[in-house]
Parts: structure tokens; sequence; C-alpha cells
């Protein structure tokens, strides 16, 4: 894995196929951004890399990626797709609100997102930034829904900044604990997939309803 961007993770470019990735993946969530951060934090895990001169035969120390370089421009690349497919969303009209009446994940996705929203609370939007094309749901729905921006950017770029952290912060810790390789890259992915298999199951639980208020008994 770490071979197949092994000329990207020692030069500047991959900061930016990192942010077109995220940015991307909100309309193409088949993206592998998730697998493409954690892949250069590895990198990051192992220091330095070095390459032998087949002329000279001398080593040339070159860059690695720097997290919090790497967290930026992931969190920065999600907030900015999800507020473009919120505003394509927004002004959508009738055409894109009859492709989300005929889904029912975007359909109950948008109803407790508004329930969240309304309610001051924004988790959903956190938690569905690790779920499988949670975020784009979330997105178009809010868009859809035309929620003040004021209520879904905070949060989005909480999630943003949350899902690139976690991202990050795998990729770097087990490649430092399980070496800078494959294996320590594949354990890492295979944590992002479990974060997301949970999310996922969040999203799909039904919302709890309220209690029903008993009505008052009748004066004697």
């Amino acid at each position: 894995m770490l071979e197949s961007i092994g000329s990207l993770t020692g030069s500047p470019w991959i900061y930016a196929v990192v942010a077109l990735s995220v940015l991307l993946d909100v309309f193409l969530p088949v993206l592998p951004s998730g697998v493409l951060v954690i892949t250069a934090a590895t990198a990051a895990a192992a220091g330095s890399t070095t390459a032998t001169a087949s002329v000279a035969a001398a080593q040339v120390q070159r860059e690695v990626p720097s997290l919090l370089v790497l967290i930026l421009c992931a969190a920065t690349a999600s907030v900015l797709g999800d507020l473009v497919a919120y505003r394509l969303a927004w002004r959508g009209g009738d055409r894109l609100d009859r492709a989300i009446a005929r889904s029912r994940k975007l359909t109950t996705a948008q109803e407790r997102l508004g329930a969240a929203l309304s309610r001051g609370g924004g988790a959903l939007v956190v938690i569905a930034r690790f779920a499988p094309a949670g975020r784009s749901v979330v997105s178009l729905g809010a868009g859809a829904a035309h929620r003040k921006v004021k209520d879904f950017l905070p949060w989005s770029a909480l999630a943003g900044v949350a899902w690139a952290g976690y991202s990050v912060g795998l990729g770097y810790f087990g490649g430092q604990w399980l070496g800078a390789s494959w294996v320590g890259a594949a354990v890492s992915v295979l944590a992002l997939f479990a974060a997301g298999a949970v999310a996922g199951y969040v999203m799909r639980r039904p919302a709890a309803t309220p209690a029903p208020v008993p009505a008052p008994e009748p004066a004697a």
C-alpha cells in the first residue's frame, strides 16, 4: 500500500492529492480518501525514508508528510465538500426533492437531521462523517431541507476535524506500534472501517420517539 503512493509521500503533492480525494468523495463515496490519509500518516510514522542513488551509492533524505498539515488539509477539504453538496442540494429544486423522496435512506436522514438540528444538536452530522456514504446523505439532506448554514456548518467542521484527526492518528500510531509497513496500514484501515460500521449502525437505528404525555384526569 505504501509503495503505491511512494513517490507522493515524499513530496508536497501528497497534500493536494489528499485534499482533492476528500473533497470529491462526498459525491463519489467509492474514493479511498480515508485509506489515502492513513497511508500518508503511516509514511510519516517512519520518520523519514531513504533512497539509494545507483551511481553515487549515497543515501538521500526525503521529506515525509506533516501530521498537522495532513489533518488541516483533510478537515478543510471535508468541510468544503460538505458545503458544495449542501449548496447544490439547496438549489436543486423540485427535481432533487423528488429524487430524495424516492430514497428511503435520504428521506430518513433528512428527517432525523432536521430534528437533531432543531434541538440544537448535530451529533448526527459528526457520526455520519464516519459512516459509508453518510457524509453525502447528511450534506444533501441538510441542503434539500433548507437548513440554515449556521446550524449545519459548525457541526460539519467538527465532523471534518474529528474524522481527519482519527484517520491520521490511526495511520501514525499504527505505524509506530506495528511498523511503517503494509501490516500497520492494513490494521489502521480496518479500524477506520470498524468505526464506519458502528456509525452506519447508529444512523440506521430508528430515532427514539418521545413518550406520550398522559392527558390530565377530569376534575371530580
